[in-house]
C-alpha cells in the first residue's frame, strides 16, 4: 500500500466533505445530546491534531488526537471514507495516533463512542488495538448511549 498520513489543516474540500459526513452520521445514529464529535472549529483547536490518510490524491480517512493534559490523550473524529471501508484504513490511522501519543509521552489514550449497531465495527477496532472499556473520563459524563475505552501506553 502506498498510503501517506498527513497532518491536516482542514482546508481540503475532500477532508471537509468527510468531516461533514462524519458529523451527519453521528447525529443520525445518536440521540440528541449524545454527539461529542468535533466540528471544524473543534478540530482546529490547538489541543487537537488531525491526521488524514491518502492514497495518491484520494482521501481514505481521518483521525485526530486531542491532548487532555496530565500525559493523556483522546482519539477523536475517526472516519473512513465510504468507498474505502474494510481496507485497513481505520486500523492504520489508529496505529498512527497511538504511535503519536507515545511519541508525545502520553501514558494513556482514551476515547468515547456510541453503543448502537452502527458503532460495532469501531468497538471491534478499538478492542483489537488493546483498548478496554472504562468509566467516563475528562469532561464526559455517563450517558446511556456512550461507551468509553482506554489504553495504557
Amino acid at each position: 500500500m502506498d498510503w501517506t498520513i498527513r497532518r491536516d489543516d482542514l482546508t481540503h474540500p475532500d477532508v471537509l466533505a468527510l468531516l461533514d459526513l462524519h458529523l451527519r452520521s453521528a447525529h443520525e445514529n445518536s440521540p440528541p445530546g449524545s454527539v461529542y464529535a468535533l466540528d471544524v472549529s473543534g478540530l482546529r483547536d490547538p489541543s487537537v491534531t488531525l491526521g488524514t490518510l491518502w492514497e495518491d490524491r484520494t482521501l481514505l480517512g481521518m483521525g485526530a488526537l486531542k491532548a487532555l493534559g496530565d500525559a493523556q490523550g483522546e482519539v477523536k473524529s475517526m472516519r473512513t471514507a465510504p468507498a474505502h471501508l474494510r481496507r485497513g484504513v481505520a486500523a492504520a490511522l489508529l496505529d498512527h495516533l497511538i504511535a503519536e501519543a507515545r511519541a508525545r509521552g502520553y501514558r494513556r489514550l482514551s476515547l468515547e463512542t456510541g453503543t448502537d449497531a452502527p458503532f460495532e465495527a469501531a468497538h471491534a477496532l478499538y478492542e483489537r488495538a488493546g483498548f478496554v472499556e472504562c468509566a467516563p473520563f475528562g469532561a464526559y459524563h455517563d450517558t446511556v448511549f456512550a461507551r468509553y475505552f482506554t489504553k495504557v501506553l
